[in-house]
């Protein structure tokens, strides 16, 4: 029988990733919190050789605001809420001296250290590729910086994450031709299926799904659909601490489930979450983070588990 498959991506973005919804000088010790514990997130995936794909927005690549200046496309995009803006966004916050939330070189280095990692991208500016306003040319532009940036580190970019997991086929045949042929897609469920828009109906089974068994989430290798692109669905988000202690255990108990099951049936489960989603409570949720990678060393250990980057998937199940 097939081997389970874990698959852990992380969606790496620091302040690109949240500026339009957020009073950065709030999130001082937030964001400090998150460049203190992501060392500790790599030393426990070196610990257990889990190998983890880091979806990195480019601009963090940058060393300072005179390389990011420099690295601006020829055409940026023009969404109709200037809000998403990061190139206006930038201008405006440059002199805070907060340097440390928008430029991460070196610890993009230190991930490229640890063995088995993966630095794929998460596009260059944090782009949405649903939102109105912006084009498909203005997303081949941001892709290109992205690859250019990786290169700069001796990287290529296999893997890509939709910024706020906006889907958009009319893109897969741009990401393809950039070289990039792996991408994570959307849970299999309704209320995942459009990302860019969010009912109250969508937001209490996003949530209620995280501590409830309200369905499957590992699948079968036939679900990982190989076209122009490999489309990897999505099994949980590991959300946040919670100052329930109630919900932490429900939380933590439903993704050991599903890992089990997935490694039982020869099933492929993928957790996701952003490293500043520890920003609050670093401490407990890095207890979380060893619960789990303890579990899968004894899913491997029973059941022969595997964890595999994004990009090492496919092959992995051929």
């Amino acid at each position: 029988m097939e081997k389970g498959k874990f698959v852990i991506s992380l969606d790496f973005e620091l302040v690109w990733g949240v500026f339009d919804h957020i009073t950065l000088t709030d999130k001082v010790a937030y964001f400090d919190n998150t460049l203190e514990v992501i060392p500790k997130m790599l030393a426990c995936f070196e610990k257990h050789q889990l190998h983890v794909t880091w979806a990195t927005v480019g601009m963090l690549f940058n060393q300072n605001w005179e390389e990011w200046l420099g690295n601006k496309p020829v055409e940026i995009p023009t969404y109709t809420n200037t809000k998403l803006d990061a190139y206006a966004y930038g201008l405006q916050h440059q002199h805070l001296g907060l340097d440390r939330f928008f430029f991460a070189p070196e610890l993009i280095k230190l991930i490229q250290k640890i063995p088995g990692q993966e630095l794929a991208t998460h596009t260059y500016s944090h782009y949405y590729c649903l939102e109105s306003g912006q084009t498909k040319t203005q997303f081949e532009q941001d892709l290109d910086k992205a690859v250019m940036m990786a290169s700069n580190f001796g990287a290529t970019l296999h893997s890509l994450v939709f910024p706020r997991n906006q889907w958009n086929p009319d893109y897969l045949g741009s990401c393809q031709e950039r070289g990039i042929t792996q991408l994570r897609s959307n849970p299999d469920a309704w209320y995942w299926k459009d990302t860019s828009q969010s009912s109250l109906a969508t937001k209490l089974f996003r949530t209620g799904d995280a501590y409830l068994p309200l369905g499957s989430t590992s699948y079968s290798m036939e679900k990982v659909k190989v076209d122009l692109v490999t489309a990897q669905p999505a099994s949980r988000f590991l959300r946040p601490h919670h100052r329930l202690s109630l919900l932490n255990s429900l939380r933590l108990q439903r993704i050991k489930n599903e890992m089990l099951q997935a490694a039982k049936q020869g099933e492929v489960y993928h957790l996701w979450w952003h490293p500043h989603n520890f920003g609050n409570h670093p401490v407990e949720s890095m207890v979380v983070l060893h619960e789990i990678a303890s579990w899968f060393t004894l899913l491997h250990e029973k059941y022969g588990m595997e964890s595999v980057p994004m990009k090492d998937l496919t092959s992995a199940i051929q």
